[in-house]
């Protein structure tokens, strides 16, 4: 029994991160999906920050296709879903991190700038949609803006994802190289 407690005592960290996966994964098909179908169209970009930076031809054209109705949708999901998403992501990416680095905290300023720039990045497209619904003009430079956060985000994504990917690598190395109890 203190055999058993000890194990998952030791690996808290590893459990932590397999629920925050699992917790993911369910947030994508059960409130993610859902609550961005009010704002999706059969064909092009289903929502801006998706795409690695945009133009502010690719703003105007992603809001003229759309109805009021789904930009308001829109507007809804980026304040409200996508940055529970962002956070989501955040607590699965961190704890995988602190599994492979052995709580190794310096790393999780990655995801937590992912995150922070994935928050500013909706705030943006949500100041862009409101000028857009104001039928006002909207800015290069506020598209600028808003393009250069979001290829931040995605470079600190990917960067997120190569920690992960080196953790991995670490992990089976030192299993594969492991002396084998007889």
């Amino acid at each position: 029994m203190i055999r058993t407690i000890k194990y998952f005592k030791n690996n808290r960290t590893l459990y932590l991160a397999i629920g925050f996966t699992l917790v993911f994964f369910l947030y994508l098909k059960y409130i993610l999906a859902p609550f961005s179908g009010c704002f999706k169209l059969d064909a092009g970009a289903n929502s801006l920050g998706i795409s690695f930076s945009y133009t502010l031809e690719m703003v105007q054209n992603f809001f003229e296709s759309r109805t009021q109705e789904q930009l308001l949708c829109y507007s809804e999901f980026l304040q409200i879903w996508d940055a529970i998403f962002a956070f989501v992501y955040t607590l699965m990416y961190a704890s995988w991190i602190m599994y492979f680095f052995n709580n190794k905290r310096l790393f999780l300023i990655i995801p937590i700038l992912c995150m922070i720039a994935d928050w500013a990045e909706n705030y943006v497209e949500s100041f862009m949609l409101e000028i857009y619904l104001n039928s006002s003009p909207i800015s290069e430079t506020l598209v600028s803006i808003g393009s250069g956060i979001n290829s931040f985000k995605w470079m600190l994504s990917s960067i997120t994802y190569l920690i992960i990917l080196i953790g991995i690598i670490i992990k089976l190395k030192t299993f594969l190289t492991k002396p084998k109890l007889h």
